[in-house]
């Protein structure tokens, strides 16, 4: 029945002077998501609208399952088109809609029509009403509710008709690559992904950075996080995954440096190095999954501590989050099976049983000076040594 989808946006329609920059790029995430689906598409603008055409046979739930993924998109209305043959001939189309649209014809309903064409006979009210009459004479049980109808039927007069009364929804927020792009720090666990997650809402493309420590961690956990990667990119796009070999600057600073300081010490040699290729990458900021208090590393002392080293913004888009709400999250995009796999990342190897939750910013850089004597060659060997995987979802 259908072969086109009316696509509509909340936010971009608000960006002024700007719209079609946003417009432009939302078109470019809905093909690059619709590559995903067996036949064949356009997507054309048209009159302050964006439609998706199918120009062969279609599967229609695969292909709203892959428009549900472009952020931007506020809702998805399979549309039947009809042809200007005369207001007659356009009650016929709708009393054939709602026949094959609604079987059961004890509903409620309220006509609403837009005349974008403004050389049409009659205007928007006077089709509210003829069309409402027209229904009411062709199916006796059904009713008008004006306040709060089961269907709500969209008219919209434009160069070809438009009716639609299904409004899937969308996941909003702003298409991506329309905010710069950001260098995601990805581990095995729950909440990293889901960060990835809700920063591409926001427009930010990513590139990723994974932390390995072999042989403590395996290559089960490294697949486990290209995997999540795979899952995010759903929604973000392609990927870059670098993969930094961290295992002798764990091991060093295990060595020279107090135990119960590890995971901080270690935290600001990750954002350092990710600073580097985020730097390299033309990357405007960090992304982390910290939510402040959730572990010893995430209160706010600790964050401070790691944030000292970074001289680029660090975004952290579940900062105000709990943990339910973060699982919540990882669960609607299908994440959070792979994250609590039980393969270990470099993180959890080497934790303290009593880490610091207060760590005092001036002592652990004193502690940090302990490590002068060969942690810069081996931040240097990780970052010639960095292994870059391109991921995309298909």
């Amino acid at each position: 029945m259908y072969k086109s989808f009316l696509i509509k946006y909340a936010e971009i329609g608000v960006k002024g002077k700007n719209r079609y920059l946003f417009e432009d790029k939302l078109c470019d995430q809905i093909r690059y998501a619709l590559t995903r689906c067996e036949g064949t598409f356009e997507v054309v603008k048209s009159q302050g609208r964006i439609y998706v055409n199918a120009l062969s046979e279609f599967d229609f739930e695969e292909t709203v399952e892959n428009l549900k993924t472009v952020f931007g998109v506020t809702g998805i209305c399979p549309v039947v088109h009809v042809e200007d043959e005369g207001f007659e001939k356009l009650c016929q189309d709708v009393i054939d809609y709602m026949d094959r649209v609604y079987p059961d014809k004890h509903i409620t309903f309220k006509v609403e029509a837009r005349r974008a064409r403004k050389n049409y006979p009659k205007n928007s009210m006077e089709i509210n009403c003829d069309i409402g009459e027209a229904l009411l004479n062709a199916f006796p049980e059904i009713q008008v509710d004006v306040h709060k109808p089961d269907v709500l039927l969209r008219i919209e007069i434009r160069e070809k008709i438009y009716i639609y009364s299904i409004v899937i929804p969308g996941p909003g927020g702003l298409p991506v690559g329309t905010n710069g792009k950001g260098m995601l720090l990805l581990s095995g666990g729950i909440d990293s992904p889901v960060a990835g997650y809700m920063i591409s809402k926001r427009g930010v493309k990513l590139d990723a950075v994974y932390f390995n420590a072999p042989p403590y961690t395996s290559d089960r956990a490294k697949q486990k996080v290209i995997d999540l990667a795979k899952t995010v990119s759903r929604y973000s796009g392609p990927i870059r995954l670098h993969v930094i070999n961290f295992t002798d600057i764990q091991l060093y600073i295990y060595e020279k440096c107090p135990h119960d300081e590890l995971t901080i010490i270690m935290r600001r040699y990750m954002m350092r190095i990710a600073e580097e290729l985020a730097k390299e990458s033309g990357c405007l900021g960090l992304i982390t999954g910290e939510s402040i208090g959730q572990v010893a590393s995430q209160t706010m002392q600790s964050l401070m501590a790691t944030n000292d080293v970074c001289t680029i913004p660090v975004y952290r888009p579940l900062i105000g989050f709990d943990k339910q709400e973060i699982v919540e999250i990882s669960e609607k995009i299908d994440t959070y099976e792979t994250s609590i796999l039980p393969y270990e990342d470099c993180c959890t190897i080497f934790v303290a049983k009593h880490p610091v939750t207060k760590p005092n910013l001036n002592v652990i850089r004193i502690h940090e000076k302990n490590l002068d004597e060969r942690i810069e060659e081996l931040v240097k060997t990780a970052l010639e040594t960095d292994e870059v995987i391109e991921i995309s979802y298909r």
